[in-house]
């Protein structure tokens, strides 16, 4: 039985928002785990004596620091800004769940009303 044409595309685009959500997963993951290094990084370089010597990369090269402060102000900003954008991934992320969810629930119930009876699709990664 052939599926109506705006069904099909109905599909296609399901497919394209199943890829979207888990590409966006998979960014929000990345970015969890770079966040979560360096907090602990600058954990660990709040333990440092002031007086330590303390290396900070530059492209490919360690160059020594002025400080541990100078040092711990980089991590703190590389954390702030880790933390908006694991937050701007997760309501990204959220938000194509939401059509995710939504788009599922209408091709179910179209797949139905053309006398297809819908595979227990995937759930959202």
């Amino acid at each position: 039985m052939a599926l109506p044409a705006k069904l099909q595309n109905d599909l296609r685009q399901f497919q394209r928002l199943q890829q979207d959500l888990s590409t966006v997963a998979q960014q929000r993951l990345q970015m969890d785990l770079k966040l979560r290094e360096t907090s602990r990084t600058l954990e660990e370089v709040q333990k440092l004596p002031e007086e330590a010597t303390v290396y900070r990369p530059i492209g490919g090269l360690l160059v020594k620091a002025k400080g541990r402060k100078e040092v711990e102000d980089l991590l703190s900003e590389e954390k702030e800004t880790l933390e908006i954008r694991v937050k701007s991934i997760e309501r990204q992320e959220n938000h194509l769940k939401d059509r995710y969810n939504e788009m599922q629930k209408q091709l179910s119930e179209a797949l139905q009303a053309a006398g297809v009876q819908p595979s227990g699709g995937a759930a959202p990664p």
